[in-house]
């Protein structure tokens, strides 16, 4: 709508006809915009419009003005940004929280069923409530999972052998209740991205114990001497699944326990200890490579049944 720049007092209602203008004043009020005819004609509609009488007065005597519009809708506030924070940042850890725990539920209903529901007596469900305790699994859940170990349905494990699309070796660790179901599924991702089952890949891991723990201030050289005295046979750097910084001990099968309790001894902060696939003879990859292997894992963990998966990626220099 348009209007002239504000007069001293505020003009009062008055409905402009076609005769107030004349002919010449009618002449220019059809060549005006559509907007100027309609706020004229609803003049009377609106409190205070009867300005615009004066305004077409002024156009009938040929005397026009710069005008400018005015708006009338509500200004429209970018607001917070609290739905992107949840959307990107809180969805997603949710649902990785929640399929971890349910994947470490079902190793706890495996490891009663074989070995029974005391971890006094049963090493592989000690460890598994350990990691369960080291993730922050209620306790509530841990136990839920330790009484209807019998009630669910029997499950079974398997260990898939995968060569990559660049040449890289995994191991998939995949628990199911429905092998021939998960058969089919991993082989369809696996084929979807580049990838198969490799008999032999495994040669390129070795079952080793591995101790996590916090790294805290420590430097490269001193976890390798802290490495040394508590008898471990290497240390690696790496990261959980919140992004802090982890230091790996590797050691024996038969030496987890012990080189746990030395590095406690030596102020280390243990976080937990199990038996994991290790790789003895990594495959550089490109930053393409990377990108293309990366997703290829992400599908492969993303499915239900996958408890764990290895491989021996490195990042060429």
């Amino acid at each position: 709508m348009c209007v002239s720049p504000c007069q001293q007092q505020p003009c009062g209602r008055a409905k402009l006809s076609r005769a107030m203008l004349g002919n010449a004043g009618a002449v220019l009020l059809r060549s005006l915009p559509q907007s100027c005819r309609v706020a004229q004609s609803h003049a009377s509609m609106v409190p205070r419009i009867s300005c615009v009488t004066a305004v077409f007065a002024k156009v009938s005597r040929g005397e026009l003005r710069p005008v400018r519009s005015i708006h009338h809708s509500p200004p429209l506030c970018a607001g917070h940004n609290k739905w992107s924070k949840v959307k990107d940042v809180k969805i997603p850890r949710d649902h990785e929280r929640a399929r971890m725990m349910a994947k470490l539920s079902m190793m706890i209903r495996v490891a009663v069923r074989e070995g029974g529901a005391n971890p006094e007596y049963n090493a592989s469900l000690a460890q598994v409530i350990e990691q369960c305790r080291s993730k922050n699994v209620p306790k509530a859940t841990i136990e839920h999972a330790i009484k209807g170990a019998d009630r669910s349905k029997s499950s079974t494990q398997h260990l898939y052998e995968v060569r990559g699309p660049s040449g890289f070796m995994a191991l998939v660790e995949v628990l199911t209740d429905n092998s021939k179901r998960s058969n089919q599924e991993i082989r369809y991702l696996l084929n979807k991205h580049g990838a198969a089952i490799c008999d032999g890949a495994r040669h390129s891991f070795s079952k080793k114990g591995v101790v996590m723990a916090t790294r805290g201030e420590l430097s490269s050289d001193q976890a390798l001497d802290l490495a040394i005295e508590a008898g471990a046979e290497d240390v690696k750097e790496t990261e959980d699944e919140e992004e802090r910084a982890m230091l790996q001990f590797i050691c024996g099968m038969g030496e987890m326990r012990g080189v746990r309790q030395a590095l406690d001894k030596l102020g280390v902060s243990t976080v937990s200890s199990g038996l994991e696939y290790v790789a003895t003879m990594g495959a550089p990859l490109s930053q393409e490579q990377l990108r293309d292997a990366h997703t290829l894992l992400e599908a492969v963990k993303d499915y239900p049944d996958v408890v764990r998966v290895w491989d021996n990626i490195e990042a060429q220099d």
